[in-house]
């Protein structure tokens, strides 16, 4: 093995839309990733599963690992050959002892590259409306840490920052709040400058307490404050109700696990951020194509016998194709037969292959695909179902009763897995989470199977359809079905609980 090397990412300060492009990219080729606390969870949900995971969190007053051995950590792991990937949140370099993580490295010749973060100071007061810097205001901007040393004074010059006239931005400060204001209003602040405490900022959770230097302190113990959180202190805070756009979202503040297979790139949660929702995508499912795939070989042998292709999933259409590739068997094999898709996301792929579905049920499932293809078939036409190991069975009982002979062939599984990063039922137990959002019944499955101590009947589930919706209600979640079964439909589903939620 040769040499390994270091990318020191920083993740930036909590929405994954603001993980950089770069960070992404070198993100999905790691090998071994070192992480802490301070990361979004939705970056956290993104590192490969092939990946080996290290946990070095940081949290104020108790640290899991001192900084010592996460620096001896990144060059063993560089030594033994391997990607690593040190994730950073915020920006590596600022407060974010990046440059020590560097030191061991660069004495012991280990090569290294730095991804840049977009940082809190800059991007929180942004989600809150408020721009760091204005011409009419101020002419610079000064990024102070608020930590400091057990039982020591701060060594910050308070005189020369009020001084500046410039925006004040102070990290990691929530339990300094007190003592920095003071600091500041001693060196001649005036008690009158806006300032403000900006909490968990850029995820569903933030909060922003808008006051002056002079009572800001006494304001956040009243509404009560969670790290992390950063103060600003400068005039740019008063503009923050007038530029306020995130609570203008329509799922702003609303934080929604999303369970999918993990494969597949999810059109469900890009439209949910659109939306403003803070979306955690959990893959709890996995589909694997069966190792052995000779029955389906044996059907597309005599394909020309059947009059109906019927597909129940986007996956199983999938892997139809691909076992067609694999054998280089052409599409024009398919000749005349017939095609029905279960619904919408099942169309979609067929389209993706140059097919048009010839039939979809109105409601999108097992037994209204069965009802509806049972009126075209003729007796003794043949039907090809290739699908998941475990499908409805009440399609094929459906089709033979019509006559039909059908060939009901299984061509891939479902596995669980649980997220090994994050602690999704201590997230429900916390009341973290706002819902659920399931788009088959096997994802409600996969949910459950990850989180075996969690009370179900806390969860709100958001349904696609109706055997999602059962199999949600069969755990005893307490649940909602769109009106349609597409993923827009759905959506507007999740819109309409946070609705109802505001309104109770």
């Amino acid at each position: 093995m040769g040499m390994g090397k270091v990318w020191l990412i920083g993740a930036g300060p909590g929405d994954i839309g603001l993980f950089t492009i770069k960070g992404k990219e070198v993100l999905e080729k790691a090998e071994v990733v070192v992480y802490d606390s301070l990361v979004g969870q939705g970056i956290l949900s993104q590192i490969p599963s092939s990946a080996r995971k290290i946990f070095v969190g940081k949290r104020a007053s108790h640290h899991t690992k001192p900084q010592e051995e996460i620096n001896r950590i990144l060059l063993s792991e560089a030594e033994k050959g391997f990607r690593v990937v040190r994730l950073k949140g915020g920006d590596p370099f600022l407060f974010g002892r990046g440059g020590e993580e560097l030191e061991l490295l660069a004495e012991k010749g280990i090569p290294y590259e730095i991804v840049p973060g977009i940082t809190s100071p800059i991007a929180v007061p942004a989600y809150n409306g408020i721009p760091v810097t204005h011409r009419d205001f101020c002419s610079s901007l000064h990024i102070i840490t608020g930590h400091k040393r057990a039982g020591q004074e701060y060594d910050i010059n308070f005189k020369a920052l009020v001084e500046t006239k410039g925006t004040l931005v102070f990290l990691m400060g929530v339990s300094a709040l007190g003592d920095i204001l003071k600091g500041l209003l001693e060196a001649g602040m005036d008690p009158e400058m806006p300032a403000a405490v900006l909490s968990k900022g850029t995820t569903a959770a933030q909060k922003r307490i808008v006051a002056t230097a002079g009572t800001l302190e006494e304001e956040a113990a009243r509404q009560g404050i969670k790290a992390p959180a950063i103060i600003v202190v400068g005039k740019v805070c008063a503009l923050a109700e007038r530029f306020a756009w995130y609570e203008q979202l329509p799922l702003s503040g609303y934080k929604v696990v999303l369970t999918r297979p993990r494969h597949l790139i999810s059109r469900t949660g890009a439209l949910l951020r659109e939306k403003g929702a803070e979306v955690l995508e959990l893959p709890a499912i996995r589909t694997v194509p069966l190792e052995d795939q000779s029955p389906l070989y044996h059907a597309l042998d005599e394909i020309g016998t059947y009059s109906w292709l019927v597909f129940t999933s986007p996956t199983g259409t999938e892997i139809f194709f691909d076992e067609m590739k694999k054998r280089e068997q052409d599409i024009r094999s398919l000749g005349k037969i017939k095609v029905a898709a279960i619904g919408e996301g099942t169309r979609k792929k067929l389209k993706e292959h140059g097919i048009y579905a010839d039939l979809m049920p109105e409601t999108y499932d097992g037994d209204s695909l069965g009802e509806a293809l049972s009126h075209q078939i003729k007796p003794g036409q043949r039907v090809l179902i290739p699908r998941a190991e475990k499908g409805n069975q009440n399609l094929t009982a459906i089709l033979t009763a019509a006559g039909a002979e059908v060939a009901d062939i299984p061509t891939y599984r479902t596995i669980y897995e649980a997220s090994d990063v994050i602690d999704e039922q201590k997230e429900f137990e916390a009341g973290n989470i706002d819902c659920a959002v399931f788009t088959s019944a096997s994802t409600v499955r996969g949910f459950v199977e990850s989180t075996p101590g969690l009370d179900h009947t806390k969860v709100k589930a958001a349904c696609i359809g109706k055997q999602t919706k059962a199999q949600a209600d069969q755990y005893g979640m307490q649940t909602w079905m769109a009106e349609k079964a597409t993923i827009e439909s759905l959506i507007q589903l999740v819109e309409d609980m946070k609705k109802a939620e505001t309104r109770e």
